[in-house]
């Protein structure tokens, strides 16, 4: 990769951790000299790291927490873990001569389109005047149903909020296997081109400290690409692996890429895309505005190809995008009306569009 790119690095906290939940900091060390090796070469970093809450369990672990359910010991871990984790990031980096900023987030913060921009100028501003943003989730404010699926999801939405080029999330595997990593024979899919998939490689169960797996891992991934970004798996705890990847006349590490789509969607439709978890409503589409929207033209959804209205929102609302024939979630998207104004026009030839091409993401069935 050449100078003058930009890319959010996504360290798991199987990376950062020790199999007895301590904080691993030669691990930690070597990043953050690799990530430095990185800026040398002219390449903008962001990083994405888990291991707050680990990193307070192990502080922690002479403390019965038995009492507390789950929500409120990782707020108590997280609270803990995050004051270590930043305060190693800030020295580790500081020897390098490079200083860093801490960004907390929440999920919520990027429902509105004003709350999005507004973290997106943070981050830029960090970048601007030299310094690496840490970002990762505010587990002590969040709650199970409002948080992120792990630091995977948060990665993908950063790297698309800052058009960046790439996007590497490191965990402690080398990619995605053909098969059951374990088994004799099982080997790494390198080149992942867009439109094929890898569904029926991926193994559901969960490993270590983290609170993703793969089948988050890869469903970020294709979506990323498919907006125009390479993302690269990899395992973090091979030695020099972010240089490899990304400093050209490196030796090249066994990792899984997918290639990034030639039609990369806009700013706005990333956002769109990241943001189903905020829809207020869903509009059910006809066959006919089915096949308009999944075909490779422009199409907006017109009010007479919406069989109905569901839910109740407000103008430029999120909306789901579902076909009224396979139940199918297709899409989402800004719609232009009121859940009352867009029942009123459900069939209406001469109408405005109910939500317009630019504010439509399609999530093409795979």
């Amino acid at each position: 990769m050449s100078a003058g790119r930009r890319i959010t690095v996504k360290v798991g906290s199987n990376v950062l951790t020790r199999c007895d939940g301590t904080l691993d900091v030669t691990r930690l060390s070597s990043l953050v000299d690799q990530v430095a090796e990185l800026r040398q070469a002219g390449i903008e970093v962001v990083v994405v790291s888990s291991g707050a809450v680990a990193c307070g369990r192990s502080e922690l672990k002479g403390l019965n927490t038995s009492r507390l359910d789950d929500v409120d010991r990782r707020q108590l871990f997280s609270g803990v873990g995050q004051a270590k984790l930043i305060n190693r990031y800030y020295d580790l980096f500081r020897e390098h001569g490079i200083m860093v900023g801490q960004v907390l987030t929440l999920k919520e913060s990027f429902a509105t389109r004003r709350h999005y921009l507004n973290q997106r100028n943070c981050m830029l501003t960090m970048l601007d005047n030299g310094v690496i943003p840490i970002v990762n989730e505010n587990d002590t404010v969040s709650v199970s149903e409002l948080m992120f699926t792990d630091n995977d999801e948060l990665s993908g939405l950063v790297a698309a909020m800052l058009d960046c080029d790439a996007l590497v999330i490191l965990s402690n595997i080398d990619g995605i296997y053909d098969g059951d990593p374990k088994a004799a024979g099982s080997r790494v899919i390198e080149t992942v081109d867009s439109g094929r998939d890898l569904s029926s490689y991926i193994r559901t169960e969960r490993s270590g400290f983290g609170r993703g797996g793969m089948v988050t891992k890869y469903r970020i991934a294709r979506k990323v690409a498919d907006e125009g970004i390479e993302v690269i798996i990899a395992n973090g705890k091979t030695d020099g692996i972010l240089p490899r990847l990304l400093i050209e006349g490196k030796e090249r590490p066994i990792c899984t890429r997918f290639s990034p789509s030639k039609n990369p969607t806009s700013s706005m439709k990333r956002w769109i895309a990241h943001s189903e978890g905020f829809a207020k409503g869903r509009i059910l589409i006809d066959a006919n505005a089915e096949e308009a929207v999944l075909s490779t033209h422009a199409a907006s959804i017109l009010p007479v190809g919406v069989t109905a209205v569901e839910d109740e929102f407000e103008r430029d609302d999120l909306v789901k995008v579902v076909s009224a024939t396979s139940g199918q979630v297709l899409g989402i998207g800004r719609i232009a009306y009121s859940s009352g104004e867009a029942r009123k026009v459900i069939g209406n030839r001469g109408a405005r569009p109910m939500v317009h091409y630019d504010y439509l993401y399609i999530d093409f069935p795979k």
